[in-house]
């Protein structure tokens, strides 16, 4: 059998990077109680923690307000779910730049890269 191992490359490294941002970032919030009057400290909670990682650029949590309104109704809060948020996540490896999105698809929170490029 041959060995057809190799090195990544920093687009692979870069990617691979970003996949980790996105699994500690839904997964260390998934289910924090949040309330429309709180959801902008929660945004800004997640994206500093992130933004805290090795090799993160930055972090924007835009947070989908009237779907949290309407969950939030009966109790006056709800726990976080993707459904309430798109991210963008922006890592830097090795020279590239990878650019990353969670948004909403079939209802479902689905995170995907968006771009890669040659770092600035």
């Amino acid at each position: 059998m041959t060995d057809r191992s190799r090195e990544p490359t920093g687009t692979e490294a870069a990617c691979f990077e970003a996949g980790i941002k996105f699994g500690s970032l839904y997964h260390q919030f998934a289910g924090t109680p949040v309330a429309p009057d709180s959801a902008a400290s929660l945004a800004a909670a997640i994206e500093e923690s992130i933004e805290n990682q090795p090799r993160c650029r930055s972090v924007t949590v835009s947070i989908r307000e009237e779907e949290l309104a309407a969950a939030a109704a009966d109790h006056g809060y709800t726990e976080f779910t993707g459904r309430f948020a798109e991210v963008e996540v922006v890592v830097e490896r090795e020279g590239v730049e990878v650019v990353t999105a969670m948004a909403m698809e079939d209802g479902y929170p689905m995170m995907r890269v968006e771009s890669v490029r040659e770092a600035e």
